[in-house]
């Protein structure tokens, strides 16, 4: 994969926030502050994981349905396989906590400058408003 092997290994979110198209409003897409971690393997395989840092805990033992709802809106996981094609990585999504992220491609423009990448101008819909996006996501290397 000659250059792309930079990305092999594991790196930890440090930022992530999407862009409306239609507004240009930017926010934090998984709230301030994320935990996240995204994984690369030499073997062609992916697996990312993101949640809220401030997700709502059990009040219970179970979460109750309600709580369910929030817990699912407030985290973000799923693997497949990537490839590389113009500079760009590409994820091809086969498990996500969302079915429609297994749908299409996801298209990841990024960039590696030493333990950091970043992930901008990746564009896609976000699964919890429906809108046109585009995503940037800063990672350091663990």
């Amino acid at each position: 994969m000659g250059n792309t092997a930079g990305l092999h290994g594991t790196w930890r979110m440090i930022s992530w926030t999407r862009k409306a198209v239609a507004s240009g409003a930017v926010t934090d897409a998984m709230g301030p502050d994320p935990v996240g971690y995204l994984s690369y393997q030499p073997d062609g395989r992916m697996m990312a994981v993101v949640v809220n840092r401030h997700r709502p805990s059990s009040k219970g033992r179970l979460p109750t349905d309600a709580e369910k709802i929030e817990l699912f809106d407030t985290m973000l996981a799923y693997a497949g396989s990537y490839t590389f094609e113009n500079g760009r990585v590409v994820h091809h999504v086969d498990a996500s906590w969302n079915p429609a992220w297994g749908v299409t491609d996801l298209i990841r423009p990024f960039s590696i400058d030493g333990n950091k990448l970043v992930i901008s101008g990746a564009p896609g819909v976000d699964p919890t408003t429906g809108e046109e996006v585009t995503y940037r996501i800063e990672f350091r290397k663990v």
